[in-house]
Order: structure tokens, then sequence, then C-alpha cells
């Protein structure tokens, strides 16, 4: 059974307090969700909720009150001990254990929550809380807040709005802190070893659905939870499908292997990395040329990770790359500044560079706030991500050159985790090989 680091929450919980102010705020974890029939989905915790409680049982939820005095801030809602239920479900901490092992000033039976919730948001001028994604529970929250508002119209006391956590949860997780980038070291390299694998065992395999098979075995044989997101092992054209998750088709000598994999530990924090590989073990004449631009706008952006630059720049600077690139090659025609301007490069590259990655894959915190870039800071971890993904899915711009057949079908994408620091970026996931030089064979 895996016990959390208690102190790495303890302390969480003293910046969220300080943040609020005196405000209430309301955290709930999440639900089972049901699959099919009597059968639910593997049990996923709300990432605000475990990072603030590190408690991984559905049906939960925290307090955290800033206007109560030290030893009645921290209030966990949690279900109780119940023997028939735990021969059938597995073992519950019940509320001594939310209190013993989760350090919660006190523990009270979910069932509870409606007739407690009101006196222990009394006193308090604010209530946070995310409108929209708890249905639940967002019913009691919001007849609780009526009553206090008719409250504050007669008293002048009670909570006059509600913020949303996110205000204050996602800053606090966008910088990783010593811990978290261990943790995130560990996922990176489990998910680059796999990777590993999947190129030294690809001719040895003859479908998509084999190649899932040994990635996500490693994962939960290394001590993972298992896949952070659907795998996507994406052979030939269907590589240039960005979510392809069906994993089913033949591989086929002479096409590419796109892989976008990662593994997510038990604590939920992960990797995500992309390599795309010859399934014959040799490239060809323009897989090779699209597969060294790609590379090329990767290990150009990434250099561009550093503290005070943001994430447009790494965008832009890997855009710039590919749009040159494609140009060289006779994709692309016309002046790259009118390109990268008309966006007529997107029927080759459709997405942004890259995105956080914590706790999820995609993970919290903003990217610009208003006019402004969100500056690279130390601590904060990003995928740089370019690809090439050439097919008949998406018309050819106007002014644009139609694509031979020849390259049509050729679906690439590499994508690394990298560390922001002042002056050099750490690639997490260095340990999944990308040279040419190093995946032909």
């Amino acid at each position: 059974m895996f016990i959390p680091n208690k102190k790495v929450f303890e302390d969480r919980r003293e910046i969220f307090l300080k943040k609020l102010g005196g405000k209430a705020a309301i955290i709930p974890g999440a639900n089972l969700v049901k699959h099919h029939a009597d059968c639910e989905y593997p049990f996923r915790q709300e990432s605000n909720f475990w990072y603030l409680t590190g408690f991984d049982e559905p049906d939960a939820i925290a307090l955290f009150l800033s206007h109560k005095p030290k030893g009645e801030r921290f209030i966990l809602f949690v279900a109780p001990k119940d023997v028939t239920s735990e021969v059938w479900h597995g073992f519950r901490w019940g509320l001594e254990g939310a209190e013993k092992e989760f350090k919660a000033d006190k523990a009270h039976s979910i069932q509870e929550l409606q007739d407690l919730l009101p006196g222990y948001i009394n006193g308090s001028d604010e209530l946070v809380f995310s409108i929209g994604k708890h249905p639940l529970i967002e019913k009691i929250v919001l007849d609780i807040f009526s009553q206090q508002l008719e409250k504050r119209s007669r008293l002048g006391i009670g909570a006059n709005s509600i913020k949303s956590p996110e205000i204050y949860l996602n800053e606090m997780r966008l910088i990783k802190s010593e811990f978290e980038i261990e943790r995130m070291r560990e996922a990176i390299q489990i998910s680059a070893e796999a990777h590993e694998l999947v190129r030294k065992s690809i001719s040895f395999k003859s479908n998509e659905r084999q190649i899932q098979g040994i990635l996500e075995g490693f994962f939960l044989e290394k001590g993972a939870r298992g896949p952070a997101y659907n795998s996507i092992v994406a052979s030939g054209d269907n590589a240039c499908i960005l979510h392809y998750t069906q994993n089913n088709s033949p591989l086929n000598k002479g096409d590419l292997l796109l892989v976008d994999a990662g593994c997510s530990l038990i604590d939920y924090y992960n990797g995500d990395i992309t390599r795309t590989i010859p399934i014959g073990g040799k490239f060809s004449e323009e897989q090779k040329a699209v597969y060294e631009i790609v590379l090329s706008a990767q290990k150009t952006s990434i250099s561009s990770a550093v503290t005070g630059s943001n994430s447009s720049t790494v965008h832009n600077v890997a855009l710039r790359v590919l749009v040159e690139g494609l140009k060289e090659i006779g994709l692309l025609i016309g002046s790259t500044d009118e390109i990268i301007e008309n966006q007529s490069y997107r029927h080759l590259y459709m997405h942004r560079t890259g995105h956080w990655l914590g706790l999820d894959v995609h993970d919290v915190g903003a990217y610009r706030m208003g006019d402004y870039e969100v500056p690279l800071q130390n601590g904060m971890i990003l995928t740089v991500e370019p690809g090439i993904y050439i097919s008949d899915r998406i018309s050819v711009p106007k002014g644009q050159p139609e694509i031979d057949e020849k390259w049509k079908g050729i679906g690439i994408r590499i994508e690394d985790d990298v560390l922001v620091k002042d002056k050099s970026p750490e690639v997490l996931s260095a340990a999944a090989l990308k040279e040419i030089s190093d995946i032909e064979f």
C-alpha cells in the first residue's frame, strides 16, 4: 500500500491556507465512474485534491478553512470504515486513518457533509470552489452559499462571492519542487526505457497492439500505475492522426511507427514522450528528409526553453525551422514570414509545440496572462514536440504546392520532457534515443 510523504502535503497545505487569506476552500476528490454494468473504470484521484491531501480514495472532500484557528483548518470528509464494503472493494482508511495518517485536523463521514458544511464555512467572507466540475456536491455548496448571501444582506456577515481554487493552485503546481522534479524524473525515465524497449523489439513485432503491450506491460513491471494517457501507437498513415488510439493495424516494412506514450506513477506524476522509428530499420529518402527537419526544429526549440523565455518563443522557434525545412524539400513555397503569418503551413503542422507536464499530462498553469506571456522559470517542466504530418486530410492552402504521392503517409513527431533551467534546459527524457544513427538498424 502506497503512503505518500506526509511532510510534502503538509507544506503545500500551509502555503495554500496562507494564500486563501480568510477564505474557506471546498476541494472535492474524484468519484468512481461506471464502465459498464456494475464495473467501474480504475480510480484516478482529482489532481488538486491529491496535491493537497495525498488521500487516494473516492468520495472524499477536503475543507481548507483559513478563517479558523490553527488545528481547525484542514477537514476531511471520507467514506467511513465498512467491513462488508472492504471485502468487496478493498481497504479504507476511514475517519481514524484520515486523521492519523493524513493529518486532518478533523475527519467526518461523507454522509455528514450537508449537515456540517455550513458550520465550517461560517465566518468566511468568500468561498473557494470550482463551479461546473463537481455536480454531486455543487448543489449543496450553492444552496449554502445562497443562505450565506441572505444572512449577509440581513446581518452583514457571510460569504459574498465564490472564487475558483485554480487561482491559487495553478500557480503553486506550475513551479515544481525538488520533490516533484525527482518524481518526474522517475516517471520520465521509466517512460524513456519503455520507448527504448520498443525500438529494440520492433523487428520482432507485426501489429501496433503488440507494441502497446510492450509499453504498458513495462510500465506495470516497473511499479507505475499504468499509462499516463491512451498510448498512441501509429504506423504508416495512422501517424497523421494526432490522437490515434485504435492501435490495431499491421506493421509494414517501409512505414514509420510513431509512438506517443508515457507512464503515470502511483502518486500520479507523468511522463510524455514521442519517438518515430522506421519499422524496417532504415528511413527512406523522403522519411529521412522530414525526420531531419523535425529533429532540427526540436533541438533548436529545446535550446530556447530557458529562464526568461516563454512558451510562445519555444513554439515559434520550432515553427520557423519547420517552415524553412518544408520549403527546402518543396512542400511549402514563399516567404517564411508570410507563410507563418497566414498559417499556410497548418495542413502539415497543426498543433502547438508543447505543454506543461506534471500531475496532469497537460498540466495546469497559464501560458499567458492577458497581453503578457508567462515567463519560463526554474522548476517548470514542459514538453517540446514539433511534428510534420503529410496526408490528404487537410486541404492544401491556396498558393501552396500540391503534395506529391511520395510524401503522403509520413507522420513524424519527436517529443521530449524538458526541465527549465537558467541557461541550459535539461532534457529529462534523453534516455529515449532519437538520433538517426541510433534508431536505424
